[in-house]
């Protein structure tokens, strides 16, 4: 066999060998069956150097390939890396009540899995186990049969949305306003499941687990591992165990066949890929639960500081926060008529309070209409008329307050290592003519 002889059909996934037929090439189960020679055909050209690469690696190109097409159906998503991928959605794009597929964010910490490539479920099964009196097994027809099925919207955010603003800068992909959406999740409810298996009372936190490819190609390497307190496990109106995405099944860059949606937590426990829950009588020490991953200072700290390990804790309520979503930043008005802003507000409490708005510059606010929540933990509506005095360069401010009175702040919050957490509020220009 050649390399120049074979190719990937990046519609099926398989690997076709001009000479010797086709050969099913899912990616793990291909790197565990191929010899390091055959690698070239995944790039469809020899590999000069291709002895000296480690024994599991997948060639950048080919790997890329597979994820890239899933990105095709995105729709003015901004790349901010392709290994793994990760694209943020701009302001105006994130208007809907419900996010579409189309402009819903992407946050991958590894390879999307063979699995959901190939949208393929069969086989597949949850497990819960650790701290339980009686460990399942549940097929995705076992949750479907036992458990009361809900669809709600709920809000999932990244926990380093906004760190492209720290000073000094935090390493990570520089998210700006855009990792966040509100779809619309069905599933079950996590509590039910939980309870089904009956959680002892030494649980103390759970630890979620899914079947994602490390970056080296490793089937062996956790990709990401995180948890919540049990008693956040335990909520009733909080998470589900989640297999459809407005009404279609969980995509594939989303989490295929099913994910975990903790809501009002960073994005990183909502587990992709959900293959086993295990309840711990300890606080979880999976991939990114650790060391500077996903934790705050324990105490404020001045920019810059080297805060030791010791001193990290869990990240875990998301704060209030606010987005303006119409008009796109940059959009002409006419001075001295009424024109319309529009966004949502958020909050890892639950519902938000109040919404209010301003055009000088934060000197005098005006409270927004702000809509109930269809369900907790979704995002809210909140609406505005501004006039603009005269012709000119303005901005719109948008502070959101959560029922506790905390309100975001002006200027980029807390300072921490890794830049999580910012909930500064958010700002679009409007040009009056």
């Amino acid at each position: 066999m050649t390399g120049d002889t074979a190719r990937i059909d990046t519609d099926t996934d398989e690997l076709h060998l001009s000479d010797e037929g086709t050969l099913n090439a899912g990616r793990r189960r291909f790197l565990r069956n191929t010899s390091l020679s055959t690698l070239g055909a995944m790039v469809g050209m020899t590999i000069p150097f291709e002895a000296r690469m480690p024994a599991g690696l997948i060639p950048v190109a080919a790997a890329q390939g597979m994820e890239e097409d899933l990105m095709a159906a995105k729709e003015g998503l901004v790349l901010l890396g392709d290994r793994p991928i990760n694209a943020e959605t701009p302001a105006h794009l994130l208007d809907d009540d419900v996010t579409p597929y189309e402009h819903m964010f992407v946050r991958n910490n590894g390879l999307v899995p063979d699995s959901a490539l190939d949208m393929d479920a069969e086989g597949w099964t949850l497990t819960i186990d650790g701290e339980v009196d009686d460990p399942l097994e549940l097929s995705i027809a076992d949750l479907q049969e036992r458990f009361e099925t809900v669809t709600v919207r709920l809000v999932v955010e990244c926990g380093g949305n906004g760190r492209a603003y720290f000073q000094p800068g935090a390493s990570g992909n520089q998210w700006t306003t855009g990792a966040v959406g509100c779809p619309e999740w069905t599933g079950v409810r996590l509590a039910d499941v939980l309870s089904a298996a009956g959680v002892k009372d030494s649980a103390v936190y759970t630890g979620h687990y899914g079947n994602d490819v490390h970056l080296s190609g490793d089937p062996e390497k956790e990709v990401i591992s995180r948890g919540v307190p049990i008693d956040k496990a335990l909520e009733d109106d909080g998470a589900i165990i989640a297999w459809a995405m407005n009404g279609e099944p969980v995509p594939a860059l989303h989490g295929f066949p099913l994910r975990l949606i903790v809501p009002g937590y960073p994005g990183s426990a909502s587990q992709k890929y959900l293959t086993r829950i295990w309840v711990r009588d300890q606080q979880h020490d999976g991939s990114k639960m650790t060391g500077y991953s996903y934790r705050l200072p324990a105490y404020p700290v001045a920019p810059g500081t080297e805060v030791p390990e010791e001193d990290m804790v869990v990240m875990e309520t998301m704060p209030v926060k606010s987005l303006v979503t119409f008009p796109q930043s940059g959009t002409s008005v006419a001075a001295g008529t009424a024109s319309e802003v529009r966004g949502h507000a958020w909050s890892g409490k639950g519902d938000v309070a109040a919404v209010d708005v301003s055009t000088d510059f934060g000197a005098t606010w005006q409270p927004a209409t702000l809509e109930p929540a269809p369900n907790k933990y979704a995002w809210q509506r909140w609406r505005a008329d501004v006039t603009l005095p005269e012709a000119g360069y303005y901005e719109v401010w948008a502070r959101a307050t959560d029922m506790d009175g905390t309100m975001q702040p002006p200027v980029v919050p807390g300072w921490n290592p890794r830049g999580y957490g910012n909930n500064m509020q958010h700002r679009i220009a409007l040009i009056a003519s």
